[in-house]
């Protein structure tokens, strides 16, 4: 695995090596001591999955409040995303920033995500499935959402003529810092 601190400190772009013969390809997703020689937690307890039957679906952006805050590593198994985190750490030098990224399962590159940051993602093509593991498990009353449009962010988003959000994401409320 190669592993690129981002813009955003802590945030992590993990490309994942093939090893390719005449069979296919093979790669390692998950190798707790690499991640540990890399100073980022990896006691996950929870996998999931996201499908999304049409392009221009938009999930987020979602966390969860202290004491529940979940590091997450988040990988595009099928299709494409165009995925977003915000930094919503106040005393990060990095606060209120925010990072976006093409994962899909054609360019093999994960995001580590650490605690404090919201995270979205909008599908670039139809059929999509996010793999995401997560150190926390979902506690719904620590579950929060920022508005995905929030100005307060400014997130250059993917134009869609038709976005495809649940009720819950459409009414989240903007940041409160």
């Amino acid at each position: 695995m190669i592993f690129t601190e981002t813009v955003l400190s802590g945030v992590y772009l993990i490309g994942l090596e093939l090893l390719t013969d005449v069979r296919g390809h093979f790669a390692r997703a998950w190798c707790q001591d690499e991640f540990k020689s890399h100073g980022l937690e990896c006691s996950f307890v929870q996998c999931n999955i996201s499908y999304n039957e049409k392009k221009g679906t938009l999930r987020g952006l979602h966390y969860q409040a202290p004491p529940y805050e979940e590091v997450k590593i988040v990988r595009c198994t099928k299709g494409s995303i165009y995925d977003v985190i915000v930094d919503l750490r106040p005393d990060s030098p990095t606060y209120k920033q925010w990072l976006s990224i093409e994962l899909s399962d054609k360019n093999y590159k994960m995001l580590y995500i650490p605690k404090g940051f919201a995270h979205g993602y909008q599908t670039l093509s139809d059929n999509t499935e996010v793999f995401y593991q997560v150190s926390q498990m979902y506690k719904a009353e620590y579950a929060r959402g920022v508005k995905w449009d929030d100005p307060e962010f400014n997130i250059e988003w993917p134009e869609e003529e038709k976005r495809i959000m649940s009720e819950k994401d459409q009414n989240c409320d903007r940041y409160r810092s």
